[in-house]
């Protein structure tokens, strides 16, 4: 040997390097973790697993473990129910048995129950542990308490894990929460501040079992791994649409409690639905690795979001519910409920990335199958000549064109990531994903197969052994922050508010679905395809169709009233307005047009822009009724709905657009600015003689018209044009026009739309013209026509 020098001094430098590694694992420290709800269905489903997983990908590296499971049942009763859920362990396929029994074996015996109800029993429980630590030798490392329990559980037990069973303080603390994390933005807002005034931030780790789910873990480190031949595609210049789906088969038997109270969306769209939209949407952060940039740029995308309206979602309910309801909570033989099992939801994200696109969302019980996956379907502008027979296989650039994240379930039965062979092949960690042949005769969307790259899991992983894994890591991204959290609830809310009392669409459920919940969208508003067959009045014999009803005509208040269903009364209302404008291009060159704001026109506006494309806009002023006083760029902002539905649709002069002027010197509606004066002057000066060729109005449920309330007397009389007011409902102030001079119009629509609206129809139908009490009464032109346009679920109330 030449050099022994050298060789003793690396075997000396080796030995020392393995001993330190040796010693590093050995310091490591005890984790003790804390099942909290050890008995429940979700512990022996798939948690106790999730800890078992844990330990055998931990064991032997450096860390010591004891597993609590703490429930309220007694001692006796509760270890028996735990060592039944723990019979069901079981071990990787690819693990010899041997191995797999002394390792369960091992689990076994670190774990042991114990009754957590007082302060008292966590006081004894850390004193357990300080002691086990003591008397082992160990130095503690942390502590994981996982709440496998009610939301209206947690106070109590963080007050009790914060003043009683926190470790000492070079220990971490980890607490692990599952949803729901409330019922709206107010209650989750609540919750918040309950759990925030007990432990920190980086302590909490609220679960997402869909963030756990290998195809929806995969799909930031995919969009990194293929950033340089997809990213530019990842647009709204190639992206058609996105879908994100979970369906299901089974229905809400047994769980109507939970059911009632929540419903479709706050089960499944608010959350795991809402958070593989962020993962799509978000911009990549330089690196995916850093989970403070990703979560940082999940709440970007949040915050880009547009906010919903009632006509952003479809909502349907199987047949069987409400008897399921009226059986499982007692509730009387005349119960309906109005909980949705079913809803499709469009979504957009106002951002350059993304702009005009639309992402779709649904889920459903009692649906054909059970599946889920992210589509992203990008737009195809090839043209082939040589026919469909001659295309190379899977390859032409005239087949669909499309990213795939297969959840589950469904024809593929597992995990699955495809991109279409007519796009570049993509790069996935070989460690953890192979490529696969395609099945023969297997089909996905209409294509086979073969026409897919298909990538599945070397081996597949339950979701919450996943995610118990990032737990124990520290890992923070795959969870929810309250931020985020925060920022979901303020998303989905208004819609949730809207739909509280909207009757969903009945669906048999399986197969007899048939196209009954099929839906299309256009622009923002989504509707069901088919319109569902349905009795005026409730008996026997055959249901009447919508067509039966189309646009009945009849009186109200003394004026014209046109009724029909929504989807009709709209077409008809936008209809109606096209034939006056080209009248008054015709006779006078222009057609002044002012139309309210809110919820009401939305899907007017979308008609109006999108299947009249023989509208005389050029020649077509657009003033608004009212406005409210926010910067154009807020949602809440009329002017910025107009563009939204309507103007960025069409070609209309600018200078025949005429915003309210809500925001002058850096200010918003202050009486010195004399805003309202200004637009007064305005529409003096470009209409003839005030008189708007038609006025579209809405009605609110107290009574009140444009921004013109029983509250604020401002506007209902006098000579005023234009008045600032005070609305009840934030944002409280507003512009709008003054009564009279709406009633200087040459006709005046009222558009009454939903359930919502059907007390204060009833109630309007017996009342004279007391303005002061419900400004909608005073609305009677002085040489113009009045005409009502409602809908028959405003009318009859159903």
């Amino acid at each position: 040997m030449k050099y022994p020098g050298f060789w003793k001094m690396l075997t000396v430098a080796t030995c020392t390097a393995l001993l330190s590694c040796l010693q590093a694992r050995e310091l490591q420290g005890h984790v003790s973790i804390i099942l909290l709800g050890a008995t429940g269905d979700l512990a022996r489903k798939y948690l106790w697993q999730g800890l078992f997983q844990l330990y055998l990908d931990e064991a032997g590296k450096g860390h010591s473990f004891s597993f609590h499971g703490a429930a309220l049942t007694a001692p006796k009763q509760g270890q028996q129910l735990m060592d039944k859920a723990l019979e069901t362990l079981s071990c990787p396929q690819d693990m010899a048995p041997s191995h797999c029994a002394e390792l369960k074996d091992q689990f076994l015996r670190l774990s042991h129950y114990r009754q957590l109800k007082t302060a008292e029993d966590y006081q004894a429980l850390s004193r357990d542990i300080e002691a086990q630590v003591q008397q082992e030798g160990l130095r503690e490392a942390g502590r994981i308490f996982y709440f496998s329990v009610p939301p209206f559980a947690y106070a109590d037990i963080a007050r009790n894990i914060n003043s009683s069973c926190r470790p000492g303080p070079d220990a971490w603390l980890r607490v692990v929460l599952e949803k729901p994390f409330g019922h709206d933005h107010s209650s989750a807002q609540q919750l918040a501040t309950e759990l925030g005034s007990f432990f920190q931030e980086e302590e909490m780790y609220r679960v997402d079992h869909y963030l756990g789910k290998q195809a929806v873990a995969q799909i930031l480190p995919f969009r990194d791994q293929n950033r340089k031949v997809f990213d530019h595609l990842w647009s709204r210049h190639h992206v058609e649409r996105v879908e994100i789906i979970m369906k299901e088969t089974v229905d809400a038997e047994g769980r109507t409690s939970f059911y009632e109270e929540y419903g479709v969306i706050r089960d499944v769209l608010q959350n795991h639905l809402t958070e593989i939209l962020t993962l799509v949407a978000m911009e990549l952060p330089y690196n995916v690795s850093d989970a403070g940039a990703v979560l940082r740029h999940k709440l970007q995308a949040f915050r880009a979001l547009r906010g919903l309206r009632r006509g952003s979602a479809v909502v349907g309910q199987y047949q069987a519910y409400s008897d399921q309801v009226r059986r499982e909570l007692q509730k009387p033989d005349n119960f309906q409920s109005v909980t949705p099992t079913f809803a499709g939801v469009l979504v957009h994200i106002d951002n350059l990335r993304w702009e005009g696109i639309p992402f779709i969302l649904m889920s459903g019980k009692a649906l054909d199958e059970r599946v889920g996956y992210v589509r992203v379907l990008f737009r195809n502008q090839a043209y082939c000549v040589q026919s469909e027979r001659l295309w190379a296989a899977g390859q032409s650039q005239c087949l669909p064109r499309q990213v795939i994240f297969y959840i589950g379930h469904g024809d593929l039965g597992s995990p699955a990531v495809l991109v279409s062979r007519n796009l570049p092949r993509p790069t996935l960690p070989s460690d953890s994903w192979k490529e696969v042949e395609a099945q023969p005769g297997l089909r996905l969307f209409g294509r086979p197969l073969s026409d897919f790259y298909t990538y599945i899991p070397v081996r597949e992983q339950d979701a919450y052994s996943i995610l118990i894994s990032h737990i124990f890591h520290g890992r923070k991204d795959s969870f929810i922050t309250t931020e985020n959290l925060l920022a979901s609830w303020h998303f989905w809310t208004p819609l949730l508010a809207s739909l509280d009392r909207e009757a969903p669409r009945r669906y048999p459920g399986g197969a007899e679905n048939g196209h009954l919940l099929d839906f299309e969208f256009s622009g923002s508003q989504l509707s069901f395809s088919q319109q569902q067959l349905e009795q005026l009045v409730p008996g026997p014999g055959t249901a009447p169709v919508p067509g039966d009803f189309r646009a009945l005509k009849a009186t109200y208040r003394e004026s014209p009233l046109i009724l029909a269903w929504p989807e009709e009364l709209i077409a008809k209302l936008a209809s109606d307005i096209e034939t006056m404008a080209s009248r008054a291009v015709q006779c006078f060159g222009e057609f002044h047009l002012a139309l309210s704001g809110g919820s009401s026109p939305v899907a007017l506006l979308q008609q109006l822009a999108l299947r009249h494309f023989g509208f005389p806009w050029a020649h077509t002023h657009l003033w608004l009724v009212d406005e409210r006083c926010v910067l154009p760029t807020d949602p809440e902002s009329n002017f910025r709905s107009l563009q939204a539905h309507l103007l960025q649709h069409i070609h209309v002069p600018y200078f025949n657009i005429h915003p309210m002027p809500v925001r002058l010197h850096q200010r918003l509606c202050a009486e010195e600015d004399q805003g309202s004066q200004l637009y007064a002057q305005e529409i003096a000066t470009q209409v003839a003689n005030s008189s708007f060729d038609l006025v579209l109005l809405g009605m609110g449920d107290d009574g009140h018209t444009a921004s013109l309330f029983p509250q604020s007397p401002a506007g209902l009389d006098g000579e005023q044009l234009v008045v600032l007011t005070t609305s009840p409902a934030q944002p409280h102030q507003r512009m709008s026009l003054s009564l009279p001079l709406i009633n200087r119009a040459k006709k005046v629509a009222v558009l009454v739309i939903g359930r919502m609206k059907h007390e204060i129809t009833m109630l309007m139908s017996r009342v004279g013209q007391e303005p002061k009490k419900w400004p909608i009464s005073g609305v009677l032109p002085t040489s113009g026509q009045l005409v009502w346009y409602m809908d028959y679920e405003a009318f009859l109330g159903w």
